[in-house]
Order: C-alpha cells, then structure tokens, then sequence
C-alpha cells in the first residue's frame, strides 16, 4: 500500500490522489486503506516518514563521522557534500521507490498550507547538524545569513530532486537534469561559496 501511494502521490500530487484510487491499484478494498491509515493525510503521512527516518539516519551518520574525522579542520564543502551525500546517492542508484519518495519531497517543500510544517518535521534536526558544523568552519558567523544560505541550497536541492527537463533545454542538451554525477560536485561548491560569502 505504502508503495503504491508513495508512487501516485509523487505522479500525480497529494490532491489528485484518492484512498479508493490506490486501493483500486494494489487490489484492497477501500475499508481495508482506512482500516490500516483512517485517513488519506494520515497514509500521505506514513508514506513521507518512511523514507524521512531512513534518510535522517543515514545524513546524521554521515555528518557526525565527517565532523569526527575532521574536528576543528571542518570545511563548508565537508558539511554540505555529508548532508547531500545520502539524497544523491539515492538518485544515482535510479532506485524507482527512492525517486518518487524524493520527487515527493520537492513537491511538499513548494506547498503553501502544510509543507513547510510536514519538512519542518521531518528534516529539521538534520538541517540544524549540518549548520553546527558549518558555524564551526566559519567562526563568527551570523545566525541570518546560515539560514538564508541554508534557504538557497534548498531551493537548489529541490529543484535537483525535481528532475525537470529545464535545463536540459535552456542548455541545448549541455546539461542534464538527471545527472547527478554531474550535479553532485557542482551544487557543493556552488553552497558554498554561498555560505562563505554570506557568512563572512
């Protein structure tokens, strides 16, 4: 059940989809989806948690062994390639579960009413790891400017997640959206240089 709404909120956004409609595709009964999850919300949001807790350990161990590795030698690169590793890797892998679940992410994080409350309670405390060690790389770095470089390479992952065609056309096929190789190196080095220049 759980992949198959996974799969249909991400094709189709959480408003076009219906319990009866996924109970439709996985072969249950409507009764049998209310049963397990009550409701639609409540099954969007076993379906985002799932993925969000794997996602949150695997980021956190890859922050705290960098910053275990490094001490005080911390760089802004270091932190944000920890934080993005994990996500990436999911899309290199071309793993179709992890794909959706992520282009699901970078719909829920454009959502006006509720999104920003379901990442806030998702992701935060990882987003707060990675900035601590970012504070450490950069002495004396002022609260607002983390946060509004934290607030672009948002921006810049979720349209990476989103795996639109953009660029593949603004570039003449230069580039690819889908190209994580890529992407990877690019987006790190782009966030910070970011950070650094905010936060200097």
């Amino acid at each position: 059940i759980l992949d198959v709404a996974e799969a249909e909120f991400a094709r189709r956004g959480y408003e076009a989809v219906s319990t009866r409609g996924v109970a439709r595709i996985v072969g249950a009964t409507p009764a049998m989806i209310h049963y397990y999850f009550k409701s639609k919300r409540k099954l969007f949001d076993a379906v985002f948690a799932r993925r969000a807790d794997i996602l949150n350990r695997e980021r956190l161990a890859e922050l705290d062994a960098y910053e275990a590795a490094h001490g005080d030698g911390v760089t802004v690169e270091g932190a944000i390639a920890a934080f993005l590793r994990p996500v990436l890797d999911k899309l290199k892998r071309g793993d179709p579960g992890w794909r959706s679940y992520l282009a699901l992410v970078a719909q829920v994080a454009q959502v006006t009413e509720w999104g920003g409350a379901v990442m806030t309670n998702s992701f935060d405390p990882v987003i707060q790891r990675m900035i601590a060690i970012i504070r450490r790389a950069i002495p004396g770095a002022g609260d607002v400017n983390l946060y509004w470089a934290y607030h672009f390479l948002s921006g810049a992952l979720v349209l990476t997640l989103s795996e639109t065609d953009r660029i593949d056309r603004l570039s003449g096929g230069l580039c690819q959206s889908t190209d994580i190789e890529a992407i990877e190196p690019r987006l790190v080095r782009f966030a910070a240089s970011g950070f650094r220049d905010l936060c200097r």
